[in-house]
C-alpha cells in the first residue's frame, strides 16, 4: 500500500501535469486566435455589430455603461443598446433565449447553467466586471441589539471586520421562540448569498442546506434566507419583512442615507478582492460571433482601466464622471450622493463611521478583469458546500467544469489587440498564467483556499457537506 508521501508525491504530479496542460492550452489557443484575427480593428470582421446588452441597477455594471457612452464599444464599430432587467433570472432567460446578446453576470450565473442548477444552457464568461461591490446591513434594531451583545461595537467607529458572532445570539433568542432571522440576498446562486452563508456560518451559524427536495435552501436553517431583488432590499428592510440583508451598491448606502440600517461588513472583508460579477453569453452565441465576442472584451477592458485610472497621489481620476452617469434614471437610477460615496474610495457603516476602501469597486487594477480558473472553481465548491450541487464530485470534475466556461482564450485575443494598439501595457495583463491564483487566507474565518484543491477546501469548513478525501486525487 502506498503511503502518505507517496500519495502526495502522487498528487503534486498530477497536479503539476494539470497545470502544464492547461499552460499549453491558454497558448495554442492565444496563438490560434492571433491567427484567425487581424490586429487592426478596421479589418476585425464582425459577425454582429448591433447588440443589445442586460444589466441590473447596480454600481458594477459600470463597465458595460461606461464602454457605451464613453466610445468604446463604438471605437471597435459595435452599436450597442443597454438594458436594465427586472432580476436576475429575467436577465439569464433573455440571454438564452436571444433576446439579449449578452448580459452583466452573477458571478455563479454562467457555471451554475451550465452545470443545469435552476435552468440548463451552456453559458461561458470571457470577461471579470469586477472585485467587491458588496455589503451586508442589518436594520437599525437587530444592530442595536449586537451592540449589546458586544460592547465593543458600541463605539462611534468600531473596530473592523465585524464577525457574525455578535448576532449569534439573537438567532438563538428567536429559534427558542419559534421564529427564524429573516435575511435578503438577491439570487440563489449569486456571490451573495455565497457570502450571507460564509459570514454566518464562520460564526457558527447554519444558513441551510439546498437538497433535491429543498431549492430554497432552508434544511437545518437557523436563519431563514430569502431572494429579493436588489433595488428592492432598502424597502422591504424598512418594511420589516427582512432584518438584514447582502447586497450590491448602491444599495447598502441607500440604507444609511434613509437612516433605515447600518452595514455592519463588506465582501471585501468576507473575502479579499473577491470576484462579483462577469460578462456572460452563450457558447453559441460565441460560437456565432467570435470576432464580435472580443471586440467586445476588448471595450470592456477598455471601459474598466478608464474607470480605475488614478492621479500621481492614487486618486481616482474618472469616478465622478461614471457616477453622474450611473445616477440616470436609464442606469442604476440612484441619488448620485449615494452612488459616489463607495464608488470614489470611501464607505460609509455609520454616520460616525466612514472609511477610505480604494479597493471597494475595482475593476480592472490586480488583474482584475482576466477570467481566473480559480474564481469559478470557488463558486463551485460554494454551490456544493451548501448542496445546490447534489452529490459529491472528483476534483478532477472541478477543473474541467470550469474550463468549460471561464474562456481566458478570448480575453488574451482581446488583450493582444489592444496591446498591438498601445491601448494597455504589457503589464496589464496575466500573460504566463495557469489561471489559478497562489492559494490565500484572506477570508474573514481565515481559512485557506487553493484552487488547486477544491475537495480539501471543502471539508475545511465545519458546517457544510464535505466530500471523501479521495476525490481530490481524481
Amino acid at each position: 500500500m502506498p503511503g502518505a508521501t507517496d500519495n502526495a508525491r502522487t498528487q503534486s504530479i498530477k497536479e503539476n501535469n494539470n497545470q502544464m496542460k492547461i499552460v499549453r492550452k491558454l497558448t495554442i489557443a492565444a496563438s490560434f486566435g492571433a491567427a484567425l484575427i487581424s490586429t487592426s480593428r478596421a479589418d476585425l470582421d464582425l459577425e454582429k455589430d448591433e447588440l443589445k446588452f442586460g444589466f441590473i441597477k447596480l454600481t458594477d455594471c459600470a463597465p458595460i455603461v461606461i464602454a457605451k457612452e464613453k466610445g468604446f464599444f463604438e471605437d471597435e464599430g459595435l452599436q450597442v443598446e443597454v438594458i436594465a432587467q427586472p432580476n436576475w433570472k429575467t436577465l439569464l432567460d433573455n440571454v438564452i433565449s436571444g433576446n439579449l446578446d449578452g448580459a452583466h453576470m452573477l458571478s455563479g450565473q454562467p457555471i451554475a447553467a451550465t452545470i443545469g442548477i435552476g435552468t440548463q444552457a451552456h453559458v461561458i464568461t470571457a470577461f471579470t466586471m469586477d472585485l467587491n461591490g458588496n455589503g451586508i446591513t442589518v436594520s437599525n434594531a437587530i444592530w442595536e441589539q449586537m451592540q449589546e451583545n458586544d460592547p465593543e461595537l458600541d463605539k462611534p467607529k468600531p473596530k473592523h471586520p465585524i464577525s457574525a458572532a455578535s448576532l449569534k445570539p439573537i438567532v438563538d433568542e428567536k429559534l427558542d421562540e419559534g421564529e427564524k432571522l429573516q435575511m435578503g440576498m438577491v439570487f440563489p446562486v449569486s456571490t451573495h448569498n455565497y457570502e450571507l452563508r460564509y459570514w454566518l456560518a464562520a460564526s457558527d451559524i447554519h444558513p441551510g442546506m439546498y437538497t433535491e427536495n429543498d431549492t430554497g435552501g432552508r434544511t437545518d436553517a437557523q436563519v431563514e434566507l430569502s431572494v429579493t431583488p436588489p433595488p428592492m432590499m432598502p424597502t422591504v428592510l424598512e418594511a420589516g419583512n427582512i432584518q438584514g440583508y447582502c447586497v450590491g451598491e448602491p444599495w447598502n448606502q441607500q440604507a444609511v442615507a434613509k437612516g433605515i440600517g447600518v452595514p455592519v461588513t463588506t465582501n471585501y472583508d468576507i473575502w479579499k478582492n473577491n470576484p462579483e460579477k462577469v460578462f456572460g453569453v452563450t457558447q453559441e452565441w460565441s460560437d456565432n460571433n467570435p470576432n464580435t465576442h472580443v471586440a467586445v472584451v476588448k471595450a470592456l477592458i477598455l471601459a474598466g482601466k478608464w474607470l480605475d485610472e488614478k492621479d500621481a497621489d492614487g486618486n481616482f481620476v474618472n469616478r465622478e464622471e461614471a457616477v453622474r452617469i450611473l445616477s440616470q434614471p436609464n442606469y442604476v437610477g440612484a441619488d448620485y450622493d449615494v452612488i459616489k460615496n463607495s464608488m470614489t474610495g470611501t464607505f460609509t457603516f455609520q454616520k460616525s463611521d466612514q472609511r477610505e476602501m480604494k479597493e471597494f469597486n475595482v475593476f480592472f487594477d490586480d488583474y482584475c478583469t482576466y477570467p481566473w480558473y480559480s474564481d469559478g472553481i470557488w463558486f463551485l465548491t460554494q454551490m456544493r458546500r451548501w448542496g445546490q450541487i447534489t452529490e459529491a464530485k472528483p476534483a478532477s470534475w472541478y477543473f474541467e467544469t470550469v474550463e468549460k466556461v471561464y474562456k481566458p482564450d478570448i480575453y488574451l485575443q482581446a488583450a493582444t489587440l489592444l496591446l498591438e494598439e498601445d491601448k494597455i501595457a504589457n503589464s496589464d495583463v496575466p500573460w504566463n498564467t495557469n489561471g489559478y491564483k497562489p492559494a490565500t487566507t484572506e477570508f474573514i474565518d481565515g481559512i485557506e483556499y487553493d484552487g488547486r484543491d477544491p475537495i480539501g477546501y471543502l471539508n475545511s469548513h465545519s458546517i457544510g457537506n464535505k466530500d471523501p478525501k479521495g476525490l481530490a486525487q481524481n
